[in-house]
């Protein structure tokens, strides 16, 4: 790539990032759920306390994704991801530890910075400058990869935890994650960072990108989506059961569901090469609205809904790849770090807060099909907010004749 021509991605990044994805991802998000009821029993705090230090993890993981963003653009992903796998390593042993509330938040909150320093945003960082044109193959893979932590780490930590404490298990699992995510970070991203290809910093009116109409926009719509999406993963099983699906249909709908997400993020790559950035943007962010529609409206039969939650799934897996190539797919790859991580951030603190802002609002509608009616409105919104988004972005490159206008 660039003047010395094509220069082949390090063979040890794609298979190490696949390998601390899932055991980074398994151990620091998926493990706390399972041990929730446990952590509760045994400290005599309350769900919703414990919850609210988890979610202050998301919310700290939001906001350091900034600054860590601009780390990556300028050093590369190898002492931010081996740092933040030590951090994240302290941090749950922290939480294993905490002997009262205001630890156990203080853990979580630097379980936060820990997750923007090795989750999903530093590793996209990392393979879209390494892999170039061959970025969206790259991004598939590990994001396939990060979709089987939850089944392997999940059942995991339920038997740990049939033998152990909670905080026994939590020390075994940060044991399994220093053994596994610092050596493969140290080791496998050592390799010269590429320097960052040309690219205006400014839009054509001189504002900076990450300020100006197109990306405000964007961000707007991704997080309108993103609210919408986490609340319904949330909200499914509920709804299924008002419906009259037991617990356990209602749980195979959820699994359902999110292998129909793995199948979604096999079809990006395909679906990237036969459309605009602009279709695909608009199409899936409109597609989710209308699987929450079709969940909101149809009373049944259960095997309908089932049917419908896979289609979801297959949705939202195209969505996570739609936001991580978003920003090359307009802006190029030589801010990446920090424009995905602003982008992202907003997205993020949705996410962090729709548990909670889903079920009050499932309350206060009467139910959780009016609850996904207003959801499916909010990704209505989102995508003609994304439209608006590019056709701004698109007036831009026309009045400067730009690239992107040319090529979209």
């Amino acid at each position: 790539r660039g003047g010395g021509g094509f220069v082949p991605p390090p063979r040890a990044v794609l298979p190490a990032l696949c390998a601390t994805q899932i055991t980074s991802w398994g151990i620091v998000y998926y493990a706390f759920p399972v041990l929730l009821s446990r952590i509760t029993t045994d400290t005599g705090w309350s769900t919703n306390a414990v919850t609210a230090a988890f979610s202050l993890a998301l919310l700290v993981s939001a906001v350091a994704g900034i600054p860590i963003g601009r780390m990556l653009d300028r050093r590369g992903p190898h002492l931010v991801m081996t740092g933040g796998s030590i951090l994240a390593v302290l941090a749950i042993l922290a939480v294993a530890a905490a002997p009262s509330l205001p630890v156990f938040f203080a853990a979580w909150a630097a379980a936060g910075v820990a997750m923007a320093a090795t989750f999903y945003q530093p590793a996209f960082a990392a393979l879209t400058r390494w892999w170039g044109t061959d970025r969206v193959r790259a991004l598939t893979v590990v994001t396939l990869a990060g979709g089987l932590a939850s089944t392997v780490f999940a059942p995991l930590t339920a038997v740990l935890a049939e033998h152990l404490s909670w905080r026994a298990t939590y020390a075994v699992l940060a044991v399994i994650l220093a053994a596994i995510t610092i050596p493969a970070h140290a080791l496998a991203l050592r390799a010269p960072w590429p320097p960052a290809p040309p690219a205006a910093p400014a839009s054509d009116d001189g504002i900076p990108v990450g300020r100006s109409r197109p990306f405000v926009l964007l961000a707007v719509a991704f997080t309108l989506s993103g609210f919408a999406v986490y609340a319904v993963v949330i909200g499914l099983v509920p709804l299924l059961q008002e419906r009259g699906a037991s617990t356990t249909a209602a749980a195979w709908a959820l699994g359902l569901g999110g292998a129909g997400q793995t199948l979604g993020r096999t079809l990006y790559a395909g679906l990237a090469s036969r459309t605009s950035v602009t279709t695909r943007t608009t199409t899936l962010i409109a597609l989710g609205g209308a699987t929450t529609a079709a969940l909101a409206l149809a009373p049944g039969p259960i095997p309908l809904l089932v049917l419908v939650a896979v289609l979801a799934g297959v949705v939202r897996g195209n969505l996570t790849l739609l936001q991580a190539t978003a920003v090359t797919d307009r802006w190029g790859t030589a801010h990446y770090g920090r424009l995905s991580a602003l982008l992202g951030a907003p997205a993020h603190l949705a996410a962090a807060l729709a548990p909670w802002a889903g079920a009050a609002l499932a309350g206060s509608l009467g139910g959780y099909d009016g609850l996904f009616g207003v959801l499916a409105g909010l990704s209505g919104v989102a995508a003609c907010v994304g439209l608006a988004a590019d056709r701004a972005l698109r007036r831009d490159a026309a009045r400067s004749g730009g690239a992107w206008f040319r090529h979209h």
